[in-house]
Order: structure tokens, then C-alpha cells, then sequence
């Protein structure tokens, strides 16, 4: 018998010996192998049953979020194919390469070994490069240094808490809620008015840094109308949870209309709306005006345009529903809301809390 049937031989019969002695776990090991499939099984009709994610990286609606979700997969399926390769290396190592204590291992007068050298580096270095091919080929692809043809352009500033936009060329100005048009270019130039934020929609793309005296920009094509939530992923401060943001992607009819209505000035007051026209008169006479614009009420410019805010489906940067009585409880005490809040409480009475909100409902 030669050495190599002997040594095989001993191997089984230590293996047999093993499963004789720890029979009882491996039992269970055999019966949690039998579950496997069946919890698999239910973890997938969980998730399939389960509403989509809304933060979720999984579900790209733009052509950069597809990019970067294909890049992902690429990387990923390199991955699996090395840690494949690793542990069939491994257990050829230990199982069938390798020698026991005692064993008399045969004499070698090799010192080295070029072909297994010449692997381990050329190997590692293959991989790098597979994976930096289709990353420098995403980048490069995602950041074109000139707006397509027929962009949207939109510039997008951060504050400490919440998102302002302004649509070039068209005079709109808006808070927290981005309007653009689904197959259109998007090009959005993103600038900080204190400290650095990020922009992150993660269905419509990565992340982008915003920094303080530098303008970065972000450009992507959106592919499926519907509303997608976004967040500040750069810690900035108190409220930084607090600075979410609402991308509404919508067919070209329904942009044009929207822009249209923005382009307008906000619907006149009805004479029946009694409490409306007394919280128009309280706005008119309150520090509101030195921050906040109303077009043909007020020109301030340090915090969130109210011209057409009715029109918004969230306030105070998406944290809260637009609703008269959201409004009222953030008009009385916006820094229980949103802690560090920079708008000041107004020392208002709960009338005329009311009023204001009533006022700020009608502007549409």
C-alpha cells in the first residue's frame, strides 16, 4: 500500500470517529441544514410582500442610480468569485496538501516556488484592476463636465435645516420639494450657505457632498414618476436627522403645469376667509417678513420662500405633513419641533397662531 492510501485511509477513519463521537450535533446541524430552505423561503416571500423600502439603494429610478447599482453588482460578483477561489484553496490546503503531526513529510529541495510568486502577484493585481475599470468608467460617466443638451438646471443651497431650490432661467424658487420632469437631464449645482451637508437621494443616486464655498455638482436623468425622499447624509448639526428633502418626478405635462402655477403669484385672498385675511395682516406686521419671502408681501431672504407654500405637501424640511394644524404647533414653538431650529417662537396667542396658519394654507 503506498503512503498516500495509508494517510487517506487514517484521514476517513479519524473522520468517521469525529461523527461517532459528536453524533448528537450534528444531528441538529442536519436539521437546521433540512430548515434552511424553508426559512430562506419565507424571508423572500417577507420581502416581496413587504412595501418598498423608501431609502433604499436596491431600486435605482434614474440612470445614475442604475450606473452605480450596476458598478455595485460588478464589484460584488468579483467578490464572490475571489472568496470562492479562496476557500477552494483553502480546503484543498488543509484537506488534501497538508500533513499531520507525526507524519514523516517527504524531503523537498525546492526553496521557492516562481509560478506560486509570480500568482500572488499578478492574481491581487488583476483584481484591482477588474474592479477599477467599470469604478473609473462609472465616475467619469456620471459627472460630465458640460450640462446635456436640454438639461434642467437647478441650483441647490444648503441650510442648517432644510433644502432651497432655485430653476434657472424661470425665476422659481422653492423649499424642501423638488419638482423635476421624468427622461429629462437634471443638472443640479449644490452649494452650502454655513457648513457641509451631503445630498442623498438614494433612489435617484449617490451621495454628493455640499461644501461651504464650492459649488459640486450632481446630474441624472429620473426614469420612473413618483416621489422619492432624500436626507442630509453629512452630520451638520443639532436637527441633522431633521434635514430630509422630497424629489417629486413627475410626466412634462405635469411639470410645465406646476412651474406654471409657481410662476404666478399666489391666489388672491377671499373676502369670506375671514381668518386668512387676519393672519395676512399679522404676517404683514410680524418679524416673519425679515426672513421670509411672500412675493408682493415680503422680500426676505434667510429662510424658506412662502410665496406659493400651500402648494408643498411637507413643512419644516419634511419632518411634519402640511396641514393647518402641523403649521400651527410649528408657528408656536418651532424648536420643539425641530431642536436648534433657527426660527424663533413669535409669542403669538393660540388666535392668532390660527390666523397666521390659515393665511399661509391659502397661499397656493
Amino acid at each position: 500500500m503506498t503512503p498516500l492510501a495509508r494517510r487517506t485511509i487514517r484521514r476517513a477513519s479519524g473522520f468517521l470517529a469525529s461523527r461517532t463521537m459528536t453524533a448528537e450535533p450534528f444531528a441538529r446541524m442536519n436539521r437546521l441544514a433540512a430548515a434552511a430552505p424553508l426559512m430562506a423561503a419565507a424571508l423572500a416571500l417577507a420581502g416581496c410582500a413587504a412595501s418598498e423600502p423608501p431609502m433604499t439603494t436596491l431600486a435605482p429610478k434614474s440612470d445614475l442610480a442604475q450606473w452605480i447599482y450596476d458598478l455595485m453588482v460588478e464589484v460584488t460578483a468579483w467578490d464572490a468569485l475571489i472568496f470562492l477561489i479562496v476557500v477552494v484553496a483553502f480546503t484543498l490546503a488543509v484537506f488534501f496538501f497538508s500533513t499531520r503531526v507525526g507524519e514523516a513529510a517527504p524531503p523537498s529541495s525546492v526553496a521557492s516556488d516562481l509560478a506560486l510568486e509570480a500568482a500572488w502577484t499578478i492574481g491581487p493585481a488583476l483584481v484591482v484592476l477588474m474592479i477599477s475599470i467599470p469604478t473609473v468608467r462609472t465616475i467619469f460617466r456620471s459627472q460630465p463636465p458640460v450640462p446635456p443638451a436640454g438639461s434642467l438646471e437647478v441650483k441647490v443651497i444648503a441650510h442648517q435645516w432644510w433644502w432651497e431650490f432655485h430653476y434657472a432661467g424661470s425665476g422659481i424658487a422653492t423649499a424642501n420639494e423638488l419638482h423635476i420632469p421624468v427622461g429629462r437631464p437634471i443638472r443640479l449645482a449644490l452649494q452650502s450657505a454655513d457648513v457641509i451637508h451631503s445630498f442623498w437621494v438614494p433612489q435617484l443616486g449617490g451621495k454628493r457632498d455640499v461644501v461651504p464655498g464650492q459649488i459640486n455638482e450632481l446630474t441624472l436623468a429620473a426614469r420612473v414618476a413618483g416621489t422619492y425622499v432624500g436626507q442630509c447624509a453629512e452630520f451638520c448639526g443639532l436637527s441633522h436627522a431633521n434635514m430630509r428633502l422630497r424629489v417629486i418626478v413627475e410626466s412634462p405635462e405635469q411639470f410645465a403645469l406646476w412651474a406654471k402655477l409657481q410662476q404666478a403669484a399666489p391666489t388672491a385672498l377671499s373676502a369670506a376667509n375671514a381668518a386668512a385675511s387676519d393672519g395676512a395682516r399679522i404676517f404683514a406686521n410680524s418679524p416673519c417678513t425679515t426672513c421670509h419671502r411672500i412675493d408682493g408681501v415680503s422680500k426676505g431672504a434667510l429662510a424658506p420662500d412662502l410665496t406659493h407654500f400651500a402648494s408643498r405637501t411637507t413643512l419644516a424640511a419634511g419632518i411634519l405633513p402640511n396641514t393647518p394644524e402641523s403649521v400651527a404647533r410649528w408657528i408656536a414653538n418651532p424648536g420643539a419641533v425641530k431642536p436648534g431650529a433657527q426660527m424663533p417662537p413669535l409669542g403669538l396667542g393660540a388666535n392668532q397662531v390660527s390666523d397666521l396658519a390659515a393665511y399661509l394654507e391659502s397661499l397656493k
